[in-house]
């Protein structure tokens, strides 16, 4: 009789013992209760508590498929929480439908678990309200083209209030923003719309850029044709010049030989010069008469007797 009270004795003992090892895993903890009042948070590894006098807290916590149940774990990672949509009004009065992702951290397990019944579902339901006044003080267009103004100030606001529960909210993303489809029809009209002005716009601007290059490069031919008329010109003149100067050097030869060659013969080179500009220029009025009758000024027979003295020298 004493061996099977012996026997049940060290039975109740190995099974209190054992109910008072808690094993917590890596990036979790417990909160344990000493007769009813918070007594201490256990860490990751094997801790012993006092089974009946002492207890691990148990809490409300929230399962990936979205169902609520009680566990003595919680979770200090950082998690997930993906809702579902919601219909939202814009301060436009469209209504429209947006889930949310929202990503916290418990920080303070403590006050996780004491500040808030049910953590989860408050955290959900501030989320949700804080969206529709979020949304709600803006218009539709700008709901669809400002989600990171959004998503700052959602993440602002539900650090704030989940501060008190001992959480940090570390961000909000929006994932979808749908509109009503009579809404959605009407936006696609009116990108379509905003696509052809573009389109128009690009085209005209093609046009004009076109019609600038073509006048530019006009100019740029009438300026080259210019300056090479300007050059051809330039060039033309300098030969004229250069052959004016060559003639009137030739000239100079010529008639200094001439003058030389009256001088030696005693005559007066001037006569001589004059004689010959008469003779040529008697025969561009004689060319240019028809009735072969020309008269020729008084002057004329003296020096064209002068240039028969001069041809009488040369001829002795």
């Amino acid at each position: 009789m004493s061996t099977v009270v012996l026997v049940v004795l060290i039975t109740l003992v190995v099974i209190y013992v054992l109910s008072g090892i808690k094993i917590v895993s890596q990036s979790e903890t417990m909160i344990v209760e000493r007769l009813g009042k918070f007594n201490r948070t256990m860490t990751a590894g094997i801790n012993v508590i006092l089974p009946v006098v002492e207890k691990a807290k148990d809490t409300i916590v929230r399962r990936q498929n979205g169902s609520m149940t009680r566990s003595i774990h919680i979770d200090m990672r950082e998690q997930v929480y993906d809702f579902d949509k919601q219909s939202v009004i814009t301060k436009d009065n469209v209504m429209t439908e947006i889930n949310a992702l929202l990503y916290f951290q418990i920080v303070d397990p403590v006050k996780a678990v004491y500040e808030i019944q049910n953590l989860p579902m408050a955290i959900e339901k501030l989320t949700q309200t804080t969206l529709r006044n979020v949304v709600g003080e803006m218009e539709l267009d700008e709901t669809l083209t400002s989600r990171d103004t959004i998503n700052s100030k959602l993440r602002t606001v539900l650090d704030d209030a989940t501060n008190k529960w001992g959480v940090k909210v570390n961000r909000v993303e929006l994932q979808d923003i749908t509109p009503p489809e009579s809404i959605r029809r009407t936006m696609e009209l009116q990108m379509q719309a905003e696509r052809n002005r573009r389109a128009e716009i690009l085209k005209a601007e093609g046009e004009k850029q076109a019609q600038i290059l073509n006048s530019e490069g006009e100019k740029q031919a009438e300026i080259n044709a210019a300056e090479a008329e300007k050059q051809a010109n330039i060039l033309r003149a300098e030969g004229e010049a250069r052959a004016k100067v060559l003639q009137a050097e030739a000239e100079a030869r010529a008639i200094r030989q001439i003058s030389d060659a009256v001088a030696d013969k005693g005559a007066d080179p001037v006569n001589y010069l004059l004689a010959v500009k008469y003779v040529e220029a008697l025969k561009d009025v004689a060319g240019g008469q028809q009735n072969k009758t020309v008269y020729l000024p008084y002057e004329a027979s003296n020096l064209l007797g002068s240039l028969a003295g001069i041809k009488d020298l040369f001829n002795k």
